[in-house]
């Protein structure tokens, strides 16, 4: 049950990327071109993926535990550091680059385009790139200070 409630979501997620067009960067570029061809069609996206996490949040926090998992594996930690910054930068960057962001690249593999392909393989190395920076270098320039 539980594979298939995972399935569900991201059938779901897939189907609400593409149907509202955040599977083509062109669509997402052309929000960024302020000057040129804005299209604010993504705030009214953004507007409606907020709507429906908060009132998702406060439906399944409301609950005691979760349907699938014995209790709630939520972050604690609250700090703005600069890895929490640089990521950020990192993902608004790429995003105001390619046009695509890891939720809208993901079913746009479907479409077969190499600049998708593309995409995906840059974003699986620079995961692995801060894994690797994560557990070789920062251990090390840490030791040396």
């Amino acid at each position: 049950m539980k594979l298939f409630a995972t399935y569900l979501v991201g059938v779901v997620f897939g189907l609400g990327i593409s149907l509202s067009g955040m599977a083509n960067p062109a669509k997402v570029l052309n929000f960024f071109d302020i000057a040129g061809t804005w299209d604010p069609s993504l705030i009214f996206v953004m507007g409606g993926a907020l709507i429906t996490t908060f009132v998702g949040y406060k439906l399944v926090f409301g609950r005691s535990a979760p349907v699938f998992e014995p209790d709630f594996n939520v972050p604690s930690s609250r700090r703005i550091d600069t890895r929490l910054i640089g990521g950020s930068a990192l993902f608004g960057l790429g995003w105001g680059i390619a046009g695509f962001c890891p939720g809208g690249a993901l079913p746009a593999l479907g479409t077969g385009r190499p600049e998708v392909f593309v995409f995906v393989a840059a974003l699986i190395a620079g995961i692995a790139l801060a894994k690797f920076l994560q557990s070789v270098v920062a251990p090390r320039l840490r030791a040396a200070s």
